[in-house]
């Protein structure tokens, strides 16, 4: 999808879990089938170039990424707005809008059927606001770190998110934690 187009954007609404509205989580509205089995499902960590300079300088370790988990065919990530509210979001795997789609990395299984991953998602969503978002210090890779180890106990390859470990020591001179 080329990043200026629209579409898929307009689907994005408020999950509401039970009576009350979870406006914390905002997903697609595409709801996968708890009919699929449980077991060792695949974990995948998606990776997007932010850049097309990472294609001088992804050979060296180097480039700017953005990331999702895939599991059940969802893939998850976590990105910035404004407001006071969960910047985690749903979208078709290693089809993130804005961003160009390099590889899929395995990251191990997960014994979660599809309505105990959307569970999960729920509940460390509530971690991940998108007026918290911070290129250096909480991004979208920071999140996928997270959300890997604790579904398969594996953590993402360094180089994913290599700029944010160079730049951070300088970042939080900056940057003072709340």
């Amino acid at each position: 999808m080329k990043s200026g187009s629209k579409k898929g954007l307009n689907l994005l609404k408020p999950l509401r879990l039970g009576r009350k509205s979870a406006t914390r989580f905002c997903i697609f509205p595409k709801v996968r089938s708890a009919s699929k089995t449980a077991g060792n499902t695949p974990v995948y960590l998606n990776v997007y170039d932010l850049t097309p300079a990472n294609d001088y300088v992804y050979w060296a370790g180097f480039g700017i990424f953005h990331s999702g988990v895939e599991v059940h065919g969802v893939e998850y990530a976590f990105g910035a707005h404004d407001y006071p509210t969960s910047g985690v979001f749903e979208v078709e795997p290693r089809q993130c809008p804005g961003f160009r789609f390099r590889k899929s990395i395995f990251m191990g299984t997960t014994c979660l059927d599809p309505m105990q991953v959307r569970e999960f998602m729920e509940l460390h969503s509530v971690n991940y606001n998108g007026d918290t978002y911070h290129l250096i210090v909480k991004n979208c890779n920071h999140f996928c770190k997270d959300i890997c180890y604790k579904l398969t106990g594996n953590s993402i390859p360094k180089w994913v998110n290599r700029l944010a470990r160079i730049e951070a020591p300088f970042a939080t001179a900056y940057c003072p934690r709340p």
